[in-house]
């Protein structure tokens, strides 16, 4: 993995080249927090070191927010934002005509997208801000639409995050989610399925379209 860039706002550098880092940009009421909050979960749960955080503010319904991930075999030592990810995930596609979501990423970085467009279109239109980067797509509303009968994306996104950085194997994974399922739903198995498939659908279809990453350790 690639050695994160100096943090100039807080004049140390990142020295953790076994950490990945990820930034979450989505809209309030979309659960891009929570992704980023079960995502450190179930890293730490697979014995890593982790941080999961939002940006600091109010989260208002449909409003831009911010949440980040660092994961680790090693202790994090540093407590700051994230100014160069090496993945960032995008919730809302209608960000990216508004917000930079790719300021900090490198070449050797990738953007993960939700979008009902082709990868295609998505790319060209990051490539045009000067990105060089890997570029992947994922339907999250038709995938949680079939899976859980409504629009919630960040499930799928959670699943596209774990798939293309390959911080986890897909089995770990899945084997902590449905742990994590079951304990928050245990009266609703309809829930606890739905869950489960949708983060199955979403490997299902990266996989498929040949934009799943090769696994990959933090």
């Amino acid at each position: 993995m690639r050695r994160p860039a100096w943090d100039n706002r807080k004049g140390e550098e990142k020295d953790m080249k076994n950490t990945m880092e990820i930034r979450w940009h989505g809209r309030g009421g979309q659960g891009a927090k929570t992704a980023a909050l079960l995502l450190a979960d179930v890293a730490f749960k697979t014995g890593k070191y982790v941080q999961g955080f939002p940006e600091y503010g109010p989260e208002r319904m449909g409003a831009p927010i911010t949440a980040y991930n660092r994961i680790s075999e090693e202790p994090i030592t540093i407590h700051s934002n994230i100014y160069n990810p090496d993945y960032v995930v995008v919730v809302d596609d209608g960000l990216l005509a508004s917000i930079d979501v790719t300021m900090g990423l490198g070449k050797e970085g990738a953007v993960i997208v939700n979008t009902q467009r082709s990868r295609k279109e998505i790319a060209q239109q990051l490539y045009a801000r000067g990105f060089r980067g890997s570029v992947y797509t994922v339907d999250a509303r038709e995938i949680s639409v079939s899976a859980l009968g409504r629009y919630y994306p960040n499930t799928p996104m959670l699943a596209a995050a774990v798939a293309v950085s390959g911080v986890m194997t897909p089995e770990e994974f899945l084997s902590k989610m449905r742990d994590s399922f079951e304990h928050k739903f245990a009266k609703k198995p309809e829930v606890i399925e739905g869950n489960m498939r949708a983060l199955e659908m979403t490997f299902e279809a990266l996989e498929n379209s040949g934009e799943r990453a090769d696994q990959r350790s933090a």
